[in-house]
């Protein structure tokens, strides 16, 4: 059985600990791995491997930074059909959609390998009498990213590409339950010819986060998780005086205008709420059609299409989505579907007892359905992250802005309509940081920013795009004067330009 310890100063690293985290094959129910939880020496040695090779990477010139990355994604897009097999055994997201995971994370590697213009300062010549002013954004030394399960490789890509490209020395504490992926990444980030120490692998629990958040010498951190553990992160993180940006839960509604085109809706529906299992935070896990016309015809189309859904074993390519992270976790989202029955929904199709022949032991579910949700429903506050879709039928378009505007969480919306007018006053209305019109799932391009509202993210600056790049720097501003030979006697006033 494959072990996963830690990858310090270039090297793989067994693991002293002698305590392990088991990595199941979702598709089996079966233990595949296990992967050593760190020591305090261990982590101490990360960040002491991070801190000493950080001085010689800060002063590499940033396109030889950028020549890392370019070479990074050469050896993804060369790995890739191995990568993905990798991630969807251990996570169990089908194929196609394990391949999705990593190109969007090669996304954010193409905009890193643009640095050298990315950390292009301003200057200004002549600001005062032969006085100039410029700005220069350096690194800011060792950092830290704290990444989940459920996109094992585009997200620690989203933090490690900027953070490294800018010239930081990174320490990456991937979740335990699908760890080899991680790993992976910092074996084909060495092979790029990154120097040993930059990028640091601890695989660990609570103690390692811990660390994380009080080591004086982590600058910064990031993390993406649950809502409870990104206020934590947020809270302790800023307390040990750390930059941090922590990206929570969600609970992404999706509105349906009478006009909109239900064929393209259901299909958005269907794929936004269904793919990966619902184990994504832009998941689609609230459908609001608006007037009961537009519910009813709805409901009549969507209904048919999740009891139609295939669902198998993850290297199965004929499936729509495959079984989730944990048994754990499969039990816990069976409990808020018992829980929704319990509150007076109407299950319109139900997944829970779902079994596959030959799979008997996997972690399956199959796709549930809710109509007649009310905002006082359990299912509808929490964040769920497994394929059950609620239907919250709303009488007008204000009580359908209302809903995902009062919701605690504020990751992402969408809306469908073929008007403009109600498209353009959704997007300035709704209090949620990330919109689709006519699209479902409005993740941005990797130079755009990508981050909540509300409780779904703590911290100033969001991921991806320019504001990566000042997460990961911090701004130097100088006033320089060169003598002209012509002195004018000590000044005891504040500098002007006057």
């Amino acid at each position: 059985m494959k072990t996963y310890g830690h990858f310090i100063g270039g090297k793989a690293v067994a693991g002293s600990s002698g305590q392990f985290g088991d990595v199941f094959n979702p598709s089996t129910g079966e233990i595949q791995a296990k992967v050593a939880y760190t020591t305090r020496v261990e982590l101490d040695a990360a960040i002491a491997n991070a801190a000493a090779a950080f001085p010689a990477w800060a002063a590499v010139n940033p396109q030889r930074r950028a020549r890392v990355m370019f070479k990074f994604k050469e050896l993804i897009e060369r790995d890739m059909d191995k990568l993905a097999e990798l991630l969807s055994m251990e996570h169990g997201k089908v194929l196609i959609d394990a391949k999705g995971d990593i190109q969007r994370g090669l996304e954010l590697i193409e905009f890193a390998c643009g640095i050298p213009h990315l950390l292009k300062g301003d200057f200004t010549e002549g600001a005062g009498p032969n006085i100039d002013l410029y700005s220069m954004r350096q690194p800011l030394g060792v950092v830290a990213g704290i990444t989940p399960f459920n996109f094992p490789a585009m997200i620690p890509m989203w933090m490690i590409g900027t953070a490294i490209a800018c010239g930081n020395a990174f320490i990456l504490k991937p979740s335990e339950k699908d760890p080899g992926v991680p790993m992976a990444l910092a074996e084909l980030l060495l092979e790029a010819g990154l120097p040993p120490g930059v990028l640091n692998v601890v695989n660990g629990d609570k103690l390692a986060v811990d660390t994380l958040l009080e080591s004086p010498d982590i600058k910064a951190v990031s993390f993406v998780g649950s809502t409870a553990i990104a206020e934590y992160v947020y809270a302790r993180g800023a307390a040990n005086g750390k930059r941090v940006q922590a990206m929570g839960g969600a609970k992404n509604h999706m509105i349906i205008m009478p006009d909109a085109d239900l064929d393209q809706a259901v299909d958005a529906l269907v794929g936004a709420g269904y793919g990966a299992a619902g184990e994504r935070c832009m998941a689609i896990s609230v459908a609001v059609p608006v007037g009961e016309k537009t519910a009813d015809a709805l409901i009549a189309k969507l209904k048919p299409r999740v009891e139609a859904l295939r669902i198998g074993q993850s290297l199965d390519t004929s499936v729509d989505f495959g079984p989730l992270v944990t048994g754990v976790h499969r039990d816990k989202v069976k409990s808020y579907v018992d829980k929704g029955v319990s509150e007076g929904a109407s299950l319109l199709v139900d997944g829970r007892n779902l079994k596959l022949q030959g799979y008997e032991n996997g972690f399956f579910l199959g796709g549930c359905l809710f109509d007649h949700v009310t905002p006082d429903m359990t299912i509808y506050k929490d964040e769920i992250f497994g394929p059950v879709l609620s239907v919250v039928r709303a009488p007008d378009f204000e009580t359908a802005l209302s809903l995902p505007s009062k919701h605690e969480y504020g990751n992402g919306v969408a809306i469908f309509t073929r008007d403009g007018d109600t498209a353009r006053e959704f997007v300035s209305r709704v209090d949620v940081g990330m919109v689709g019109v006519n699209f479902p799932i409005p993740v941005p391009l990797a130079y755009y920013t990508f981050g909540g509202w509300k409780r779904s993210a703590f911290g100033d600056l969001n991921q991806l795009g320019p504001d990566s790049v000042r997460f990961y720097t911090r701004t130097k501003t100088v006033t320089a004067r060169w003598p002209t030979g012509i002195r004018a006697g000590a000044d005891f006033s504040i500098p002007t330009m006057k």
